[in-house]
């Protein structure tokens, strides 16, 4: 591949499908309640835009990033200069209005549509996208901020794009967020000043924006221990006036830049606060409600991070695929003992089309499980939000959906793209081809916003603990339906039949761990992951064969792309046959798990 070649392919067409096709957004979502005026031909207008934009203008600099790295100097950051021109890119897209209420100055596209989009940037640079974090920022403030606040911050946030940070993790805290020891002190009304370090902040320091909005957890003086003892406040690297001024440099500095293994174009960085000068900010809405307040933003990122992962191993798929129709190595299996015998493209070896269906079938499920969430998340925004009291049913869905998301996508796609890389045999170790940065710039997802083991345990202990089960019965109750249906008559009967054995495997599956709970919470500890990556799976099966139906359908009358819907069929046949089998086994080592391993001596490790 020419280094001038963009390397991202994005795959509008199932985007098409999921959103317009399966999802049917333009009669369930589009131009609905608040969700602005967009129709489906305007929906998808805005995509294609997006993605000529994404291909073109923010896929150049993902490689850049990677050998040219941002750089420290005096507490300035400067970014590599085709980033810097991608995140303006971005901007003067639009991206960042399309799924901003129109209240306040955006198109007002519901979450399906933006998180859609949000797909693109991930795909054409990770790095990219988390320079778009101002907008969600924006939308924090705008639903929690006194209005003081939304006047101070709100225009010149979107007028202006200034880039926003979430901040939370600390150097002796990690995953443990309760353990913050970030200080602050109140100064009068609104406003504190907030003294300590925070790590691993995405966008802490930058020269992409002239300013920087950052949302930071720290412990007010004579506050309770724990995550309850925190409050969420706004603290700008440039102090900003009540009318909006941008102000003096504010006490908050850039002390360290991570040296990583990926996404080196995402500033990760140390931020000290307070240090030699005041770090002032304004306590969000007036009120000590930090870490329910943060969520707002966390459950967003969580979001956004599965849906990277999914992105990453889309085009990461598209480049293989790509390549072994053009690679020409050996000749056709059946005629190997030929010396004679032509040789033919790699896509024609067997073992090649088991990889490449892997990777189809997987990063076709995990998109279907997304924008299937996102769905959920545009009921619940026309319900009245997730407040309202209309809208807690379908809240609950999305709350327990966002670890699968989150989870599964981000461990599953690692271990996909070296599926993808292994397509390419020598020539994917090289860095002449994306994938082996795609498998550096993606390991992150497994680890940030909550690492894998943390989506088991709030799937678990939270989602599925607070109502007793009953979200989760209700979506196995849809996955039991479809499986007793005649949905695709005899052409499906093999589907549904592999669908219901996967179901009663995870119902077995989550009895056995229930009943193992007596015993020690640590059989939740030994076996969550793998009840996670069992339901997710369930459900990527169970929205596959939703869409073999609608292909099978649909292929009827649109003769022209027959070859795309037959890629949905084979999509679901390979998922039922060779994926939801495995979750029998799954459901017998929870059925065996012990707790011996709890007993090895330390020494014997």
């Amino acid at each position: 591949m020419s280094s001038s070649t963009p390397h991202y392919k994005p795959n509008l067409r199932d985007l098409y499908f999921n959103l317009f096709e399966f999802l049917d957004i333009g009669q369930t979502s589009l131009g609905k309640g608040t969700f602005g005026d967009l129709d489906e031909t305007a929906a998808r207008q805005t995509l294609e835009t997006f993605a000529h934009v994404a291909v073109n203008e923010i896929a150049p600099s993902f490689s850049e990033a990677d050998h040219h790295p941002p750089l420290l100097k005096d507490g300035e950051v400067t970014l590599p200069p085709l980033l810097r021109r991608a995140v303006k890119a971005f901007y003067d897209s639009g991206m960042n209005l399309l799924d901003l209420p129109t209240h306040m100055g955006g198109l007002g596209a519901p979450p399906s549509l933006g998180w859609a989009a949000f797909e693109l940037i991930a795909g054409a640079n990770p790095a990219a996208a988390f320079y778009g974090l101002g907008t969600l920022v924006a939308r924090v403030i705008d639903m929690l901020g006194t209005e003081s606040q939304k006047r101070r911050y709100l225009p010149a946030i979107n007028e202006r794009r200034w880039i926003g940070t979430m901040v939370l993790t600390e150097p002796d805290a990690g995953s443990d967020v309760g353990a913050a020891r970030t200080r602050a002190r109140h100064v009068g009304g609104d406003v504190w000043e907030i003294e300590g370090v925070k790590r691993f902040i995405t966008s802490g320091e930058h020269d992409a924006s002239e300013n920087i909005v950052n949302m930071v957890l720290a412990r007010p003086e004579g506050a309770g221990p724990g995550t309850k003892g925190l409050s969420l406040f706004i603290v700008p690297k440039f102090w900003v006036e009540e009318d909006g001024r941008m102000g003096e440099r504010n006490g908050v500095v850039c002390t360290n830049l991570e040296k990583k293994m990926g996404i080196k174009g995402s500033v990760t960085c140390e931020l000290t606060f307070g240090d030699g000068k005041p770090a002032r900010g304004l306590l969000v809405g007036e009120v000590h409600e930090g870490i329910r307040q943060m969520f707002h933003i966390i459950e967003q990122a969580r979001m956004g991070v599965g849906i990277k992962s999914m992105a990453t191993l889309s085009t990461a798929y598209l480049n293989a695929l790509a390549f072994t129709r053009e690679r020409v190595q050996g000749s056709d299996l059946l005629a190997a003992r030929d010396k004679t015998a032509p040789r033919v493209p790699i896509h024609r070896h067997p073992d090649v089309r088991r990889m490449l269906m892997a990777q189809k079938a997987h990063a076709e499920g995990m998109r279907a499980l997304i924008l299937f969430t996102a769905s959920i998340q545009d009921q619940v925004a026309l319900k009245g939000g997730h407040r309202a009291t209309e809208a807690a049913e379908l809240d609950a869905i999305n709350d327990l959906l966002l670890p699968l998301v989150k989870g599964y996508c981000s461990e599953k796609a690692y271990e996909l793209l070296a599926v993808s890389l292994q397509c390419l045999g020598g020539s994917g170790y090289l860095t002449d081809y994306p994938i082996e940065q795609y498998v550096r710039d993606q390991k992150i997802d497994s680890l940030y916003e909550g690492t894998t083991h943390i989506q088991a345990l709030d799937l678990l202990l939270r989602k599925v603990a607070r109502d007793g089960g009953a979200t989760l019965q209700g979506l196995l109750g849809r996955v039991r339906q479809t499986a007793d249906s005649d949905l695709g008559g005899k052409d499906l009967a093999e589907e549904r039949a592999a669908l219901g054995q996967a179901l009663t495997d995870v119902e077995t599956m989550l009895g056995a761990l229930m009943g193992k709970l007596g015993e020690s919470l640590y059989h939740v500890g030994f076996q969550g992951n793998r009840v996670l990556m069992a339901v997710a799976e369930l459900f990527i099966g169970w929205l596959l064969v939703q869409h073999s139906a609608v292909a099978l359908e649909r292929i009827q009358s649109h003769a022209s792309d027959k070859a795309f819907y037959e890629g949905k069929r084979a999509s679901a046949r390979w998922f039922c046959r060779e994926v939801l089998p495995g979750l029998s086994h799954a459901a017998r080592m929870v059925e065996r798990s012990t707790l011996d391993l709890m007993d090895v001596p330390e020494e014997s490790f």
